[in-house]
């Protein structure tokens, strides 16, 4: 397993880090794996020198914290991981129980070393860019939460770059702590971050951590699985055909190379110098090989060429288009404006 540092920080984390959104409870998505389900995948994963595990609270309502936890408790030892857990979407009705107000983080960071059964959480992460809240308000509280000891180092994930631009500015302002991990999504078929998201955070020294290498699972020629047929997030985000006709290049330089087409993808992700670490949610241990695999595929000028050559430009994938977004495809004109 490689390692590298987290930006600018001396915090080192492997190359692949462990995704955890399918482990927690059923009651939450069919495709959750229960703690007995998950154990062999983590174990795996730690084997192979994975120190790098990505939790939310929102997975799962809570339950994912809780079985990840009692897994790592059995089989590693809390100091030599790097555990990141992140807050904001919803955990109940009551209308102060979401976002990044200083009275959900408190109430949050302290309800996830609960689930946890730990003292403290290496990186504490803003699951989005909260709208509704001040920006001095939330980093302030992150500052309070890291200096009480209750998280050792701050990052976010999933927002324009402007909005992580504000962020840096408010932390130089009152000398808050400043996040040193960007999360983001990242793949052959959604690479919009690239634009400004990526050399920005180079440039500020932010790691940067990709979630979803496989495009929720269509790189992989598999969109029949469990998730995909439950999760409309699927087809909202990739169903388009730029999407179909980058899925079919990873497929067949895969079928040139004779491995999967998901070490090809991932490959193309991990081949990226601005990428610190990638993201994987394996549903068994031969997952997790082929990112394993990927780590030491090197992609030839005429492979990444084939990979590239259907990308055309999209929407953003974030909180603020939801809903929104457009296939990439030629939008219908106004009936009667030209003729």
């Amino acid at each position: 397993m490689e390692y590298r540092k987290l930006g600018t920080s001396g915090l080192k984390v492997s190359r692949l880090c462990l995704g955890t959104m399918n482990m927690g409870s059923k009651d939450w998505k069919p495709w959750i794996f229960n703690e007995a389900e998950s154990e062999p995948i983590i174990s795996h994963a730690l084997d192979i020198g994975v120190n790098f595990i990505d939790l939310a609270d929102f997975y799962s309502t809570g339950a994912n914290e809780e079985v990840v936890c009692n897994v790592l408790r059995r089989v590693a030892h809390r100091d030599n991981l790097v555990i990141t857990t992140k807050v904001g979407y919803a955990m109940s009705d009551d209308i102060n129980a979401q976002g990044h107000s200083r009275k959900h983080l408190f109430n949050s960071i302290d309800a996830s070393l609960k689930r946890m059964k730990m003292d403290y959480v290496d990186i504490y992460m803003l699951h989005f860019f909260d709208t509704q809240t001040s920006v001095e308000e939330t980093m302030g509280a992150l500052n309070d939460i890291v200096r009480s000891g209750r998280a050792r180092y701050i990052g976010v994930s999933t927002m324009n770059t402007w909005q992580l631009a504000k962020i840096l500015q408010v932390c130089e302002k009152y000398n808050f702590v400043r996040p040193i991990n960007m999360q983001l999504q990242l793949n052959c078929a959604y690479r919009e971050e690239e634009r400004e998201m990526l050399p920005f955070c180079q440039d500020q020294g932010i790691g940067v951590s990709v979630f979803s290498p496989l495009a929720r699972g269509i790189l992989t020629s598999d969109l029949q699985s469990t998730r995909n047929q439950t999760d409309f997030f699927t087809q909202e985000m990739y169903n388009d055909q730029a999407s179909k006709d980058i899925a079919h290049s990873v497929a067949k330089v895969a079928d040139n190379r004779g491995c999967s087409p998901a070490q090809i993808a991932q490959a193309w992700v991990l081949q990226k110098s601005e990428i610190t670490s990638m993201l994987v949610g394996a549903d068994d241990t031969s997952q997790f090989d082929s990112a394993v695999a990927a780590l030491e595929t090197q992609l030839t000028p005429a492979e990444i060429y084939e990979l590239e050559r259907n990308y055309t430009p999209c929407d953003l994938i974030n909180d603020y288009t939801a809903g929104k977004r457009i296939s990439r495809m030629a939008r219908p004109e106004i009936s009667g404006e030209y003729k």
